[in-house]
């Protein structure tokens, strides 16, 4: 699937006689349990909208999910027939939200996790045309079903992403966020794992303007299902940091990997000099020079690479506006359609 495409400009105000829409989307899988609660705490009214709808995203559930969501008046569920992982739900979420019409999407979790109420307070900056992405900051420190150690790795991986991503998030891996109609046309999710690192990574990379506001979180109603062991998460949150750096700013990545054995060589070759003009064998001193002839050779190697792959993401950059424009025509096939 092609890459999202670079900002091209912020959606214009709706039309007089359009309604702004505001879609509440939640990826779910086996919430029948969790999601009456849920539900329940939703708003079916949010100051700068006319309309608020929600809609679920069963992702191969084998419970009740999507017979719950319907009976509880969810307006539009999409079901997948098998689980596909958070990341595509999220995606499949996002694409029924712009076919419905919406301006703005919020994503929420199905466990309740995120207090419902600060819906207002996350859409507020997009309404405000102050943001095209905004994240739900949650109070770490506050969270009691976190441990010490789970919370020193959000502080951790948080900032990883904030170096990665040049954004300012201080919660990276919130998935309660709110979303423009022209932000969700753009990004794309290349991880099945989630999707909450690799888009403020590609957020970035795109220029969009990401902003993070406070939000409050309600006590824990299950085990995190994405969370199954604190090694499991540090892998594969690790795998997704670095493959969205590599993908979306390689020059960058490429040469922070080249910068290591470029340092080891410099070394080398400083120390052999020194060996060479106040020792008595400078022919002995031979092994140190090939040492750091081959770690420079390295560096240089790495450092083409990254070269290339900057070059090929430009190529990348083109694709994803082709992409996008094919999904706006899709999305927005024309006036008084699907709006």
């Amino acid at each position: 699937m092609a890459d999202a495409a670079p900002v091209v400009g912020r959606r214009p105000e709706p039309e007089p006689g359009r309604h702004r829409k505001l879609v509440i989307q939640i990826p779910c899988y086996d919430e029948a349990e969790t999601l009456p609660a849920t539900l329940a705490d939703l708003p079916r009214e949010v100051v700068g909208f006319d309309v608020v709808e929600w809609l679920v995203v069963d992702d191969g559930s084998t419970d009740d999910t999507a017979r719950v969501a319907r009976d509880l008046g969810v307006d539009h569920v999409v079901s997948f027939p098998s689980n596909r992982g958070l990341a595509a739900a999220f995606v499949a979420g996002l694409e029924a939200a712009l076919r419905v019409g919406a301006d703005v999407i919020v994503n929420t979790d199905a466990d309740n996790q995120y207090d419902a109420s600060c819906i207002p307070a996350l859409v507020a900056p997009i309404l405000d045309g102050r943001a095209d992405l905004v994240v739900g900051e949650r109070p770490i420190e506050a969270v009691d079903e976190f441990s010490p150690l789970k919370k020193r790795l959000q502080r951790v991986g948080s900032a990883i992403v904030r170096l990665a991503s040049d954004t300012d998030v201080r919660d990276a891996a919130s998935g309660f966020r709110a979303l423009s109609r022209e932000t969700a046309l753009q990004l794309q999710v290349f991880g099945r794992y989630s999707y909450t690192m690799e888009t403020l990574v590609q957020a970035g990379w795109q220029g969009l303007d990401v902003v993070g506001v406070p939000v409050r979180v309600n006590p824990a109603t299950r085990p995190s299902r994405l969370v199954r062991s604190i090694p499991q998460y540090i892998w594969r949150s690790a795998q997704t940091i670095v493959r969205s750096f590599a993908l979306y700013k390689p020059f960058r990545f490429f040469l922070l990997l080249a910068a290591a054995p470029a340092a080891l060589g410099v070394v080398l070759v400083v120390r052999w000099a020194y060996l060479v003009w106040f020792t008595e064998d400078p022919a002995g001193r031979v092994p140190s020079l090939v040492a750091a002839a081959v770690c420079l050779l390295v560096a240089a190697l790495v450092a083409v690479v990254g070269l290339l792959a900057d070059l090929l993401s430009a190529n990348r950059r083109s694709l994803a506006e082709v992409r996008t424009a094919l999904r706006r025509r899709e999305f927005d096939p024309g006036d008084g359609e699907g709006r």
